[in-house]
């Protein structure tokens, strides 16, 4: 890709960029969020026209109109949120729009079952053909996505993020999938914001920075801290850095907590913890294990089936107050003062169709610094409080007007993180709130929840990323199949984590555990 550029109002996405990709090797696109990595490969996808620029494939300059041209160039792309239909099966949704038996002929479903397991085979992805997407998780669904790429003839394959949903086994597995491929002669472009992942996968890296080529790099010549400079322009601090906790009284208390998964199982089985006021818990454990259905629980998304769950202040003018908020729904949580970075920042997080400001006070819209008599908005006000957050959370966007939707999958994050920082909450829940944001952003989030916690906050983290929840945490809960399986430091290794977020339990670390319960106390 030769000197593409990309504008739209107020925007410039692409400034000139060049893109030169050898066949067969692994090439990571990294960059800040709205650096333009995006729109570069949406252009060659042909979901993007470009202003200008030239495309080159095998050495022949090509003109690529839309995702059919580019298809027909043996160009397939994963999107960031997938493309699938869920109630369509496996086979269904690799084979749509191009259906075995041709365009005028019925739909011959037993081919199309057979050209799945035969592409399967081949590419080492084993898959149900006949299963609905619905039913799959994400890693699968992730699957399925590069099976239909694959079934349409693709040399150079495009994944937008693909790491973003995953657990760390999927991910693992991921990278001996792309690996295989590369080693077919399959070129991978790969978009990513996890330096660890670019420096364990790829053989190259492009860097861009505010629309422009800052940096071409060979993978094994580099390192994390050389790729996180040229992204973000500056050094950028790499861990977390934060003085011992001073932990207060208990802000969050989980008593004996039950609930059941959107399929009737049982997803929470007798839960307790506490969150002190001036510290972080982390909340570890693979995903799939109930974290979503306890943060869901908490936030007052999911209805508890048993336990108990209660706030109290622990600084203001309520101090000492404490709140059952075992029964309540989201917005009476939010009143007594929790707030919530949910992990579905599309789903829950945000009104894709409204403007930023609005998405700036969701949830506050009847506050009095908002709302005149609580039902007609201060729009001065409103657009004043979103500019300032904006600013402070540097939120690229030429204006606070725009649809959400128009931002970055990172600056929307950075919106739902402004909002809930701004909101000065007793408790704060934290679910993956650095997901599908950049290298800068992460350091600046991290920041901030440290200061949250030095200003006496509670706060509840519950992260995929092992990393995070190491470096953030004061205290780690780890979950397993529904339950707190135990509380350990921070200086717990990988591998004492590891055992136990698979239910194991290392050796050594669990006498007192034992002797309870086989009765002997003089172990």
């Amino acid at each position: 890709m030769r000197d593409i550029c990309k504008a739209w109002p107020g925007v410039v996405a692409n400034d000139h960029v060049n893109l030169r990709v050898r066949r067969g090797e692994i090439h990571a696109l990294v960059g800040e969020n709205g650096a333009g990595k995006t729109t570069l490969m949406n252009i060659l996808y042909g979901l993007v026209r470009p202003d200008s620029g030239e495309i080159y494939i095998n050495g022949e300059r090509v003109h690529i109109s839309g995702p059919r041209d580019a298809i027909r160039l043996h160009i397939g792309m994963v999107h960031q949120h997938f493309m699938l239909i869920p109630p369509l099966t496996v086979a269904e949704n690799i084979v749509l729009g191009q259906e075995p038996g041709g365009p005028l002929a019925v739909y011959d479903r037993r081919r199309a079952r057979e050209l799945v397991l035969q592409l399967s085979a081949r590419y080492g992805l084993p898959i149900d053909p006949d299963t609905r997407i619905e039913k799959l998780s994400v890693g699968l669904q992730q699957r399925v996505e590069i099976l239909k790429a694959l079934y349409r003839a693709a040399d150079i394959l495009i994944l937008d993020e693909p790491t973003g949903v995953l657990t760390p086994q999927e991910t693992y597995e991921l990278f001996d999938v792309l690996r295989a491929l590369s080693r077919q002669g399959k070129t991978v472009i790969f978009i990513t914001h996890k330096l660890r992942e670019v420096l364990d996968l790829t053989d190259r890296v492009t860097v861009l920075r505010r629309g422009r080529n800052v940096g071409e790099l060979v993978t094994r010549e580099t390192n994390q801290a050389e790729i996180a400079r040229l992204m973000v322009g500056r050094e950028v601090l790499l861990r977390v850095e934060k003085r011992p906790a001073r932990p207060g009284p208990v802000v969050l208390r989980v008593e004996n907590l039950h609930a059941s998964s959107d399929r009737g199982l049982e997803a929470l089985q007798g839960v307790s913890f506490e969150v002190h006021a001036g510290e972080i818990l982390g909340i570890a454990g693979v995903e799939g294990n109930g974290q979503s259905e306890l943060v869901e629980v908490l936030s007052g998304m999911r209805r508890a089936t048993a336990g108990r769950v209660t706030v109290t202040h622990a600084s203001g003018q309520q101090t000492g107050k404490t709140y059952d908020i075992t029964s309540m729904n989201a917005r009476e949580v939010r009143l007594v003062g929790v707030a919530h970075i949910p992990e579905d920042r599309r789903g829950s997080g945000l009104v894709l169709s409204d403007t930023i400001e609005s998405n700036t006070i969701l949830g506050r819209e009847r506050w009095p610094r908002f709302a005149w008599a609580r039902f007609i908005l201060r729009l001065g006000e409103v657009a004043q409080w979103a500019r300032r957050l904006v600013r402070e959370f540097d939120v690229r966007t030429p204006s606070t007007r725009l649809p959400v939707r128009a931002l970055s999958g990172g600056n929307q994050q950075k919106v739902i993180v402004a909002r809930e920082f701004a909101a000065d909450p007793q408790l704060l829940i934290a679910a993956q709130p650095t997901r599908g944001v950049d290298i800068g952003a992460i350091e600046f989030i991290h920041r901030r929840l440290v200061e949250q916690r030095d200003a006496g906050k509670a706060i509840l983290l519950v992260s995929a990323e092992l990393d995070e929840i190491r470096s953030l945490s004061d205290r780690i809960a780890v979950m397993y199949e529904g339950r707190i399986v135990d509380i350990v430091t921070p200086e717990a290794s990988e591998e004492e984590l590891g055992l136990l977020m698979t239910g194991g339990r290392p050796s050594g670390a669990s006498r007192e555990e034992e002797a309870q319960t086989t009765g002997d106390s003089g172990a």
